[in-house]
Protein backbone atom coordinates (compact mmCIF):
# COMPACT_ATOMS: atom_id res chain seq x y z
CA UNK A 1 0.00 0.00 0.00
CA UNK A 2 1.51 3.32 -1.23
CA UNK A 3 0.33 5.90 1.10
CA UNK A 4 -0.55 9.32 -0.17
CA UNK A 5 1.39 12.42 1.55
CA UNK A 6 1.83 16.25 1.13
CA UNK A 7 4.89 17.24 -0.16
CA UNK A 8 8.18 17.69 1.86
CA UNK A 9 11.63 18.56 1.54
CA UNK A 10 14.34 15.50 1.48
CA UNK A 11 17.39 15.07 3.47
CA UNK A 12 18.64 11.71 3.05
CA UNK A 13 18.11 10.87 5.91
CA UNK A 14 14.41 9.96 5.63
CA UNK A 15 13.57 12.04 8.89
CA UNK A 16 10.53 13.60 7.63
CA UNK A 17 7.34 12.80 9.81
CA UNK A 18 5.57 11.71 6.53
CA UNK A 19 7.33 9.04 6.53
CA UNK A 20 5.57 7.64 9.99
CA UNK A 21 2.98 6.95 7.52
CA UNK A 22 4.10 3.75 6.48
CA UNK A 23 6.33 0.89 7.13
CA UNK A 24 9.75 -0.60 6.59
CA UNK A 25 9.44 -3.23 3.57
CA UNK A 26 12.32 -5.78 4.22
CA UNK A 27 14.28 -7.24 0.93
CA UNK A 28 15.76 -10.79 1.19
CA UNK A 29 19.32 -11.80 -0.52
CA UNK A 30 19.35 -13.82 -3.64
CA UNK A 31 22.86 -14.42 -4.41
CA UNK A 32 25.29 -16.83 -2.24
CA UNK A 33 28.17 -14.77 -0.66
CA UNK A 34 28.67 -11.91 1.11
CA UNK A 35 26.97 -10.75 4.11
CA UNK A 36 23.23 -10.66 4.08
CA UNK A 37 22.71 -6.71 5.01
CA UNK A 38 19.79 -6.14 6.25
CA UNK A 39 18.10 -3.77 3.32
CA UNK A 40 14.60 -2.23 3.23
CA UNK A 41 12.95 0.59 1.39
CA UNK A 42 9.97 2.76 2.11
CA UNK A 43 7.46 4.98 -0.91
CA UNK A 44 5.13 7.38 -0.52
CA UNK A 45 3.44 9.78 -3.23
CA UNK A 46 1.94 13.21 -3.94
CA UNK A 47 -0.30 15.45 -6.10
CA UNK A 48 3.33 16.13 -7.98
CA UNK A 49 5.20 12.64 -7.72
CA UNK A 50 6.65 10.22 -5.98
CA UNK A 51 9.01 9.50 -2.85
CA UNK A 52 11.28 6.39 -2.16
CA UNK A 53 13.62 6.11 0.63
CA UNK A 54 16.13 3.25 0.87
CA UNK A 55 18.60 2.28 3.53
CA UNK A 56 21.14 -0.44 4.44
CA UNK A 57 23.48 -1.95 6.41
CA UNK A 58 27.20 -1.87 4.93
CA UNK A 59 31.03 -1.93 5.61
CA UNK A 60 32.74 -0.09 2.70
CA UNK A 61 31.56 1.97 -0.50
CA UNK A 62 32.61 -0.76 -3.66
CA UNK A 63 32.03 1.72 -5.92
CA UNK A 64 34.66 3.94 -8.58
CA UNK A 65 34.36 7.42 -9.47
CA UNK A 66 30.95 6.97 -11.61
CA UNK A 67 29.81 9.92 -13.28
CA UNK A 68 26.08 10.32 -13.79
CA UNK A 69 24.73 7.84 -16.33
CA UNK A 70 27.67 5.85 -16.30
CA UNK A 71 27.69 1.89 -15.43
CA UNK A 72 26.95 2.82 -11.48
CA UNK A 73 25.61 -1.08 -11.33
CA UNK A 74 29.04 -1.87 -11.16
CA UNK A 75 29.61 -0.86 -7.74
CA UNK A 76 27.17 -0.21 -5.02
CA UNK A 77 23.53 0.67 -5.95
CA UNK A 78 20.22 0.60 -4.55
CA UNK A 79 17.66 0.33 -7.38
CA UNK A 80 13.99 0.82 -8.15
CA UNK A 81 11.95 -0.80 -11.51
CA UNK A 82 8.24 1.02 -11.95
CA UNK A 83 5.70 -0.92 -14.58
CA UNK A 84 2.40 1.05 -14.44
CA UNK A 85 0.48 -1.11 -16.92
CA UNK A 86 1.46 -5.06 -17.09
CA UNK A 87 -0.57 -4.84 -20.84
CA UNK A 88 2.42 -2.38 -21.85
CA UNK A 89 5.49 -3.05 -22.25
CA UNK A 90 7.92 0.30 -21.10
CA UNK A 91 9.15 0.59 -17.74
CA UNK A 92 11.44 2.48 -15.61
CA UNK A 93 14.60 1.92 -14.06
CA UNK A 94 16.27 4.14 -11.05
CA UNK A 95 19.44 3.63 -9.73
CA UNK A 96 21.34 5.24 -7.47
CA UNK A 97 24.99 4.82 -5.34
CA UNK A 98 26.76 6.13 -2.03
CA UNK A 99 28.50 9.18 -3.87
CA UNK A 100 25.16 10.51 -5.17
CA UNK A 101 25.71 9.75 -8.30
CA UNK A 102 22.20 8.03 -10.73
CA UNK A 103 21.10 6.35 -13.50
CA UNK A 104 17.69 7.22 -15.13
CA UNK A 105 16.32 4.84 -17.53
CA UNK A 106 13.18 4.20 -19.67
CA UNK A 107 13.33 0.88 -21.19
CA UNK A 108 10.87 -0.89 -23.85
CA UNK A 109 10.66 -4.33 -22.23
CA UNK A 110 10.77 -5.94 -25.21
CA UNK A 111 11.58 -9.73 -25.21
CA UNK A 112 13.45 -9.39 -28.18
CA UNK A 113 15.55 -6.66 -27.32
CA UNK A 114 15.51 -4.47 -24.26
CA UNK A 115 16.10 -1.09 -25.51
CA UNK A 116 16.90 1.85 -23.14
CA UNK A 117 16.76 5.30 -23.18
CA UNK A 118 17.96 8.19 -20.63
CA UNK A 119 16.81 11.59 -20.33
CA UNK A 120 19.09 14.55 -22.46
CA UNK A 121 21.45 14.85 -20.18
CA UNK A 122 22.48 18.51 -21.19
CA UNK A 123 18.48 19.29 -20.21
CA UNK A 124 18.19 17.67 -16.72
CA UNK A 125 21.94 18.80 -15.41
CA UNK A 126 21.22 22.42 -15.98
CA UNK A 127 17.13 22.11 -14.64
CA UNK A 128 17.52 18.46 -12.82
CA UNK A 129 14.03 17.68 -12.00
CA UNK A 130 14.81 14.72 -9.27
CA UNK A 131 15.74 15.37 -6.20
CA UNK A 132 17.54 13.14 -4.34
CA UNK A 133 20.56 13.25 -1.00
CA UNK A 134 22.42 10.28 0.15
CA UNK A 135 23.23 9.82 3.97
CA UNK A 136 26.35 7.79 5.08
CA UNK A 137 27.15 6.63 8.67
CA UNK A 138 30.61 6.62 8.78
CA UNK A 139 32.86 3.77 10.54
CA UNK A 140 33.10 6.35 13.29
CA UNK A 141 29.36 6.55 13.68
CA UNK A 142 28.99 10.36 12.36
CA UNK A 143 26.48 10.79 10.29
CA UNK A 144 27.12 12.43 6.69
CA UNK A 145 25.29 13.84 4.11
CA UNK A 146 26.05 14.72 0.51
CA UNK A 147 29.77 15.12 -0.41
CA UNK A 148 31.90 15.73 2.82
CA UNK A 149 35.70 14.29 2.76
CA UNK A 150 37.17 10.68 3.40
CA UNK A 151 33.22 9.18 4.20
CA UNK A 152 31.97 9.90 1.00
CA UNK A 153 35.28 8.21 -1.24
CA UNK A 154 35.48 4.65 -2.90
CA UNK A 155 36.80 1.83 -0.50
CA UNK A 156 36.03 4.24 2.55
CA UNK A 157 34.11 2.27 6.05
CA UNK A 158 31.06 2.69 6.62
CA UNK A 159 28.40 1.74 8.83
CA UNK A 160 24.94 1.95 6.84
CA UNK A 161 23.68 4.09 4.30
CA UNK A 162 19.94 5.67 3.14
CA UNK A 163 18.91 7.29 -0.32
CA UNK A 164 15.51 9.89 -0.24
CA UNK A 165 14.03 10.34 -3.45
CA UNK A 166 11.80 12.56 -5.45
CA UNK A 167 10.68 11.63 -8.69
CA UNK A 168 8.24 14.42 -10.26
CA UNK A 169 5.76 12.76 -12.73
CA UNK A 170 7.47 14.41 -15.53
CA UNK A 171 10.15 12.05 -15.42
CA UNK A 172 7.95 9.18 -15.92
CA UNK A 173 6.17 11.02 -18.58
CA UNK A 174 6.96 8.18 -21.14
CA UNK A 175 5.09 5.66 -18.99
CA UNK A 176 1.18 4.98 -19.44
CA UNK A 177 -1.02 5.51 -16.80
CA UNK A 178 0.49 8.66 -15.08
CA UNK A 179 -0.48 10.26 -12.71
CA UNK A 180 -1.34 7.41 -9.95
CA UNK A 181 -4.84 7.87 -8.71
CA UNK A 182 -6.11 6.40 -5.34
CA UNK A 183 -7.02 2.07 -5.60
CA UNK A 184 -4.48 1.98 -8.76
CA UNK A 185 -2.56 -1.29 -8.78
CA UNK A 186 1.23 -0.90 -10.49
CA UNK A 187 4.12 -3.33 -11.14
CA UNK A 188 7.14 -2.32 -8.97
CA UNK A 189 10.48 -4.07 -7.50
CA UNK A 190 13.23 -2.66 -5.22
CA UNK A 191 16.53 -3.75 -4.95
CA UNK A 192 20.23 -3.55 -4.03
CA UNK A 193 23.35 -4.56 -5.72
CA UNK A 194 26.71 -5.06 -3.17
CA UNK A 195 30.13 -5.44 -4.17
CA UNK A 196 31.97 -5.68 -0.76
CA UNK A 197 32.42 -9.46 -1.17
CA UNK A 198 34.37 -8.88 -4.28
CA UNK A 199 31.37 -10.15 -6.46
CA UNK A 200 28.33 -9.15 -7.24
CA UNK A 201 25.90 -9.82 -4.25
CA UNK A 202 21.67 -8.77 -5.06
CA UNK A 203 18.68 -8.03 -2.54
CA UNK A 204 15.34 -7.70 -3.88
CA UNK A 205 12.38 -6.37 -2.54
CA UNK A 206 10.06 -9.04 -4.39
CA UNK A 207 10.54 -12.65 -3.34
CA UNK A 208 9.52 -14.00 -6.45
CA UNK A 209 12.93 -12.03 -8.80
CA UNK A 210 15.35 -15.88 -8.99
CA UNK A 211 18.28 -14.04 -10.79
CA UNK A 212 17.65 -10.87 -13.12
CA UNK A 213 15.95 -7.04 -11.82
CA UNK A 214 14.38 -7.60 -15.14
CA UNK A 215 12.37 -10.57 -14.76
CA UNK A 216 8.89 -8.09 -15.12
CA UNK A 217 6.66 -10.89 -14.62
CA UNK A 218 8.14 -11.15 -11.18
CA UNK A 219 7.67 -7.65 -9.77
CA UNK A 220 5.32 -7.44 -6.93
CA UNK A 221 2.50 -5.04 -6.91
CA UNK A 222 1.89 -1.84 -5.28
CA UNK A 223 -2.22 -0.51 -4.69
CA UNK A 224 -2.34 3.68 -4.28
CA UNK A 225 -4.32 4.37 -1.31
Amino acid sequence: MIRKTSDFTITGKGDNKAWDKTGWQQFIKIDSGGKNYNTKSKMLYSEKGIYLLFAGEDERISTKNYKDDDEIYEGDVFEFFLQPDPGQPPYFEYEINQLDKQLILILSGSPNKNLAWSPWRYEYKMNPLIQKKVAINSATGKPVVGKAGAAMKPGAAIKYWSAEIFFPYEVLGLLPGLPPKSNMIWRANFCRIDYDSGKMVQWTWSKKIKSSFHELENFGFILFE
